[in-house]
């Protein structure tokens, strides 16, 4: 199976992974669930974090074919389009982003001027769909139960499963957001844990378990079944989903919840300005 070169970015402050996958015969690569810097109490944002992939792809002589999003994230806001301004490439997401924006577009009261289409990005992958990263080969997976429009990337031995799962002794992701589903979710971890135990699992975030002073970014099929401490090989669905909605259920919402939901929806654009050409992003009260 062909090992692509994977090489991590590490935001501390939202404590997201994101990736550049290279074809190992060629320049060609992959950019995954970047990140756009952003001061909630200042409203800025920065683009430091873009910056470090920038750099990289430049001084390794690298050529951008995907801009890849592994579901609409709640805790950073993407870096897509400043990327893809950059860097070229074509943008991606699951296929269920129309059902996100539909909720998030009525919870935002985003007007009719917001398309609902997932017109934003280029592509709209199905379980499935393939795409090439020079001679390396992406196929889809449809992993919902976080969102409905989560996806696990597989390219090679490499699979990049968003919030689906976190290291070993962290668990898996919450489902109480709008769409999600504990029942799902459990579900499409068994996609991903029926993949060779040799796969290279890579996640987009790490909290470090109490007992743990590192934060890490990969594990592995077989490990997850062994040593996943919500999800491991044994765990039935009844009890999977009993113990995800009752820990749900003490869980504050993200920090940036609020500002991320606007803006990657919209592919990572903010929304249109408003009449005095300025852009604002709404703070809904009493609603989540």
């Amino acid at each position: 199976m062909t090992q692509p070169i994977v090489q991590h970015f590490f935001d501390e402050p939202t404590n997201t992974f994101s990736y550049v996958v290279r074809d190992p015969d060629s320049q060609a690569c992959a950019i995954l669930d970047s990140v756009l810097d952003f001061d909630y109490a200042a409203g800025r944002t920065d683009v430091r974090s873009a910056d470090e992939i920038v750099q990289y792809i430049q001084a390794n002589d690298l050529t951008v074919e995907w801009i890849l999003e592994t579901h609409v994230h709640a805790d950073h806001l993407s870096a897509a389009p400043y990327l893809h301004e950059k860097l070229g490439g074509k943008t991606g997401i699951g296929a269920k982003i129309i059902q996100v924006q539909d909720i998030f577009g009525k919870a935002f009261n985003a007007g009719t001027e917001f398309a609902r289409d997932g017109s934003q990005f280029d592509r709209l992958f199905e379980e499935g769909d393939t795409f090439a990263i020079g001679s390396l080969e992406g196929r889809v997976l449809h992993t919902p139960g976080h969102t409905p429009a989560c996806l696990t990337y597989v390219i090679g031995d490499a699979a990049f499963v968003g919030d689906t799962l976190f290291m070993p002794d962290y668990g898996t992701a919450r489902c109480d957001f709008p769409g999600g589903d504990a029942r799902v979710l459990y579900q499409s971890i068994q996609k991903v844990l029926a993949l060779p135990p040799e796969t290279r699992i890579f996640l987009c975030h790490d909290y470090k378990a109490p007992d743990r002073d590192e934060y890490q970014h990969m594990t592995t099929v077989a490990e997850q079944r062994q040593a996943n401490v919500h999800v491991h090989d044994g765990v039935s669905e009844e009890e999977f989903v009993k113990m995800r909605t009752e820990r749900d259920a003490t869980l504050d919402m993200p920090r940036l919840i609020l500002p991320s939901v606007q803006v990657n929806m919209r592919a990572g654009h903010m929304p249109p300005a408003e009449n005095n050409g300025q852009v604002y992003l709404k703070v809904p009260v009493n609603l989540f």
